[in-house]
Order: C-alpha cells, then structure tokens, then sequence
C-alpha cells in the first residue's frame, strides 16, 4: 500500500484481478502520487544515484550488475530515472521505461537539472518496446515487478531483450513480508496472513467502483521457479540487513521492523548464453 497521496476513498480487497486491470490501476496511480514520493524521497535516492531499497543499500556497495562501463542497460519501472542516471554517470549507455507519466516528467526534469540526461519511454514490463538482445543488463529497482499479474510475460520480455549471457537484476518487497501488516511499529511485527496466499492487494476506489492499486504477492519459490522457467540462473540473492543508526520511515520499512525481519530481497541473474 502506498503511504499518503491525493486519493478518493477506497476499500481493500484481497481477489484475483488480470494483466490489464493492473496496468490501468496502477500507471494513474503512480501518477496520482509521483509529486509527493519524489518530494518525500528525491533527497534518499539522489538525483543520480542507485539504491536497492530503503535500507539504502547501494549498486556501489552491492554490485549486482557488474561493470556497466561500455554497456547497454534497460531499467524497468524507471520513475525519475535516478538509477539509469547513475549507470551512465559509471560509463553505460542507460534507458528507462515507466507506466506512470508524471513519473517520466520528473525523469526529463532531472535530466535537466542534472545535465545527465535519460532516454525513457512509456510502457510497461510486460510488452517491452524494444528489439531482441538489444541490451546486455536489464534492471528494476523496486518497479514493476510487484505490479504486473503477468510476471511469467515479464520475465520472458526480459529475456527477449537481453543479449545471451546479458544480466537481469531486481528488488522487491521480500516476499515474507507479507505474512504481516504493512505497519511500521511493534504491531508490524505479528504474523497475521499466510504467507502461501497469493491474493493480490487490490484498492477498489468507493466512487467509481474501479481497481485503483494493485500489488501481486509470489514466494521466494515462485521467484525462482518463474525465473529459471524464463532461461535465467540466478546467482544473487541479497536480504539488506537494517543499517544502525539508520532512522528513516518508509511506509512499512523501519528499524524497529528491521532489526528483525528483512524488507527487501534483490535477485541478481545471468540470461543462459545458447549452446
């Protein structure tokens, strides 16, 4: 669930809903709150700069993709652009692609500002408006993923893209995660939900009637089991522990969450080269 933005009234479901349902929910919804996250979080994520999630860990730090330098790299779910604008300050050849146009707005803004600019597209995760093997790493730093109902058409749009041998990386809210409520105090800390449910979350908006917000629940078994499906080997699979003396709230992210569960989960995987 998002934490606050201009919203009407909605009520919670937990249904199935399909690719197309999602899609329409969740571009306008992005719209809708894309002022406020990046006025909220802008500063966090720095204008070029690459963070996995709000630990705050760092591709620098992490270096799940590898050296970008000379390299054409595809970021889905791009928002602002923050991380693609840092690959091509590390010498890659960075693109972007994001449903929400408010979010690709912020994009051009910070292409300005910081004279590094962002070529992005609108589009979604699940139809790729590119060529086959036109990039050599794809990544989605929490975009995307979590809101298709597709996920199999994504990873296979994926790996369309990439080049044999490219490399596909990506975090999510860690999939344990949602065995608790999206609580940020001690109450976020009890188990209230199986975790093998996947239900998705669904906001219905009261007015209208329509689905508002989507969010898609897979296990950490149907993580691998789609991405090997899709010809990738996975060879990362990195939980952030919670750093000290790091205080910040982000929706259901805290300390007092993270000193004992992990939030994030971040797979990093090598596109099979043919034999």
């Amino acid at each position: 669930m998002q934490e606050h933005w201009p919203h009407p009234p909605v009520r919670v479901e937990r249904r199935g809903v399909s690719e197309a349902e999602s899609r329409a929910a969740n571009g306008p919804d992005w719209d809708r709150y894309a002022d406020e996250y990046q006025a909220t979080h802008g500063e966090f994520l720095g204008d070029a700069g690459f963070v996995w999630g709000p630990e705050g860990l760092s591709e620098t730090e992490a270096g799940i993709l590898g050296d970008v330098a000379g390299k054409r790299v595809l970021e889905v779910g791009s928002g602002a652009g923050q991380c693609s604008r840092w690959v091509r300050t590390q010498g890659g050849t960075s693109f972007g692609l994001d449903l929400s146009h408010r979010q690709l707005q912020h994009s051009r803004r910070l292409d300005e500002q910081t004279g590094v600019a962002v070529p992005s597209v609108l589009g979604t995760a699940t139809d790729l408006p590119f060529a086959a093997g036109s990039f050599d790493v794809v990544f989605c730093s929490f975009g995307a993923l979590q809101f298709v109902q597709d996920l199999e058409l994504a990873v296979a749009e994926t790996a369309r893209v990439l080049s044999p041998g490219g490399r596909f990386a990506f975090s999510i809210t860690h999939p344990t995660r949602w065995m608790f409520p999206d609580d940020p105090s001690e109450a976020g800390l009890v188990a209230s939900q199986s975790y093998w449910d996947r239900t998705p979350y669904v906001e219905v908006d009261d007015s209208t009637g329509q689905v508002a917000y989507v969010e898609h629940h897979r296990t950490l078994g149907d993580w691998v089991s789609v991405l090997a499906a899709g010809g990738f080997t996975i060879t990362t699979l990195l939980e952030p522990e919670w750093p000290e003396g790091h205080d910040r709230l982000w929706g259901g992210w805290s300390a007092v969450r993270g000193r004992f569960t992990p939030g994030t989960a971040i797979f990093g995987c090598t596109k099979a080269a043919p034999v």
